[in-house]
């Protein structure tokens, strides 16, 4: 072996040494790309299970559901969670241009979630204050967690699908410190329900 391949040989010993000694260092600098970043959102039945939604309602009786939502985006993320109620005609978000529904929020929930953790609430809610006339449901109020609101929504018959059908959704909305506010995430979930029986 020449001196010059024993040169070589130290010189790239001590390049890797040298990475070897200064990799903790150099993570903090460098960010290699992660896998990817997003949020989960998510409603559950009563059971916890993806199963057993509250669809045929009577008026004033208590539902229960759990709300989820996960954040896998890096960094620790805060949310808001809007709560909205639509009757059948109603538009929701348009998840193809990533736009959020016009409807006002009735409720909302904000919280902060770490990276890879998961933040989940179990609701109740009950629907009150029925009125059916000229083919249509009126709903006027909304008890959710303990909190009275007032939705004053009217749905049509469905003669199809045998039902006065109300939606509650939640949407996701994130966070933005480029625009100091929440901005929609894309994501929401809906619960169907049937508003036909009074008792």
């Amino acid at each position: 072996m020449s001196i010059d391949d024993l040169k070589l040989l130290y010189g790239i010993g001590c390049l890797v040494l040298g990475l070897i000694i200064l990799s903790p260092t150099l993570t903090m600098v460098i960010s290699l790309p992660g896998g990817e970043r997003f949020s989960e959102l998510w409603i559950l039945g009563p059971e916890h299970l993806a199963e057993n939604y509250p669809f045929n309602i009577v008026e004033g009786r208590v539902y229960n559901i759990s709300l989820g939502v996960a954040n896998h985006m890096g960094k620790t993320e805060y949310y808001v969670v809007y709560v909205k109620v639509r009757n059948q005609t109603e538009p929701l978000p348009n998840s193809v241009n990533g736009t959020p529904s016009p409807l006002n929020p009735v409720f909302e929930y904000r919280v902060f979630i770490g990276d890879s953790e998961v933040w989940e609430k179990e609701i109740s809610f009950s629907l009150k204050e029925f009125t059916f006339e000229n083919g249509s449901c009126r709903v006027s109020k909304l008890f959710l967690g303990g909190n009275s609101i007032d939705i004053d929504k009217v749905a049509f018959w469905d003669a199809e699908n045998r039902g006065f059908y109300f939606q509650i959704f939640f949407e996701l909305w994130i966070y933005d410190s480029k625009v100091m506010g929440f901005q929609y995430h894309n994501r929401f979930v809906g619960l169907w329900l049937n508003a036909t029986l009074t008792s």
